[in-house]
């Protein structure tokens, strides 16, 4: 009888799972840098760089009264304060001489707010107390009920309670003190309640209107062609370089809002023109990405003078019938810069530039002029702006 022979089966390489594990690995890895790769360079929402017209806040004012203060109230110049408190007591009941308030616990105050849109009755947003007296400060004060009223005269909001001031101020009757921070400004955070509505209805409209809030034909053109891909049709128009008119799809007029929220959301490249912006009072010097240069020589060197002032003594010989007499020596020295002719090619970008003039040594101050100076010679394409 022949045996036969049985062969296990071979078994499988550890480096081998190894490797096909690895390479599982990897094209996760790859996969997952596909799917979570973000978005163009510089892509920014419409949200951002645009808004709807009608949708913005609007900005409410008053004039209140500030009680409660430990003598840092409005001292005996100011008599408006002492009016307002007269009328808010006789709207108590209270019948007071206007002669006769002398008080240093009340502070004549001015009250500002913004109104969200969409901002119902009811709602609470925070306002801003300032003094417009010669108050010391608002800290531990109370703001009395003021109404607060749009450009068109009627009242929106209501404001009432305690200021929190962020600084204090002490000082002594002999003069002198400590000061922090602005103590004659203060927040309300919630202290004025929505008493009237501003109307702004979104069902039943056609057409809505998109503002940039930087008018650019490019940035527009852009906003456009993101927007009808979105809607795959065109329904986006631009009316100028600052405004594009969308009309509403059939399919969103029951679902307005969605509409808005999903179109506010795209991401579009916005466009800037190449403009430098210099602040000569602080030597602020600010380059957009766009800005070029045509071919140019620059050299940029200082003059330094140095004087230095030292006392020479001149004493007589011994036994000798003169003086010693101390008489002053200068002594001057010139240098002039040694940075020699350095040459920018054509079409170099903003980093170059600035390494550029870094590898010559100049300071912000120099950098102005010499800015000044290439925008004057023409090849400076970028628009200058001083303010």
């Amino acid at each position: 009888m022949k045996g036969t022979m049985r062969t296990s089966p071979r078994p499988k390489s550890r480096s081998g799972a190894r490797l096909s594990g690895r390479r599982l690995f990897l094209l996760c890895l790859v996969a997952g840098g596909v799917l979570l790769a973000p978005g163009p360079a510089g892509a920014i929402r419409l949200k951002d760089i645009a808004s709807f017209k009608g949708v913005r806040p609007n900005q409410l004012v008053g004039n209140g009264l500030v009680v409660g203060l430990n003598g840092t109230g409005d001292g005996t110049n100011v008599d408006f304060n002492t009016q307002e408190l007269a009328n808010f007591l006789s709207q108590l009941g209270v019948q007071a001489s206007r002669d006769k308030l002398k008080v240093k616990n009340i502070a004549a105050v001015v009250v500002t707010a913004t109104l969200p849109p969409f901002a119902r009755v009811g709602s609470r947003i925070d306002v801003l107390v300032s003094s417009i007296g010669d108050a010391k400060s608002l800290q531990g004060g109370t703001l009395l009920l003021t109404p607060l009223k749009g450009v068109d005269g009627q009242v929106y909001a209501l404001a009432q309670g305690p200021v929190t001031v962020g600084g204090f101020t002490a000082g002594g009757q002999a003069g002198g003190g400590v000061t922090k921070n602005h103590p004659t400004a203060g927040r309300i955070a919630n202290g004025a309640t929505v008493e009237r509505e501003i109307p702004l209805e979104l069902t039943g409209k056609e057409e809505f209107t998109l503002t940039l809030h930087e008018a650019d034909f490019t940035t527009s053109q852009r906003a456009v062609t993101a927007i009808n891909r979105h809607l795959r049709g065109n329904y986006a128009h631009s009316r100028d370089g600052g405004t594009i008119v969308i009309k509403l799809p059939p399919g969103y007029k029951d679902r307005v809002v969605s509409l808005l929220a999903a179109l506010e959301n795209l991401e579009i490249t916005p466009d800037a023109p190449a403009k430098v912006v210099i602040d000569e009072r602080n030597g602020t010097v600010v380059m957009g990405a766009m800005v070029r240069l045509s071919t140019v020589a620059i050299a940029h060197g200082n003059l330094m003078v140095q004087i230095k002032e030292s006392a020479r003594v001149s004493q007589p010989l011994p036994f000798s019938p003169g003086q010693t007499v101390v008489t002053p020596e200068s002594t001057v020295t010139v240098r002039e810069g040694e940075n020699r002719l350095m040459v920018l090619p054509e079409g170099v970008s903003i980093g170059q530039v600035v390494q550029a003039l870094n590898a010559i040594g100049v300071t912000p101050r120099d950098l102005i002029a010499i800015l000044q100076a290439i925008k004057a010679a023409g090849a400076l394409q970028a628009e200058l702006e001083i303010i």
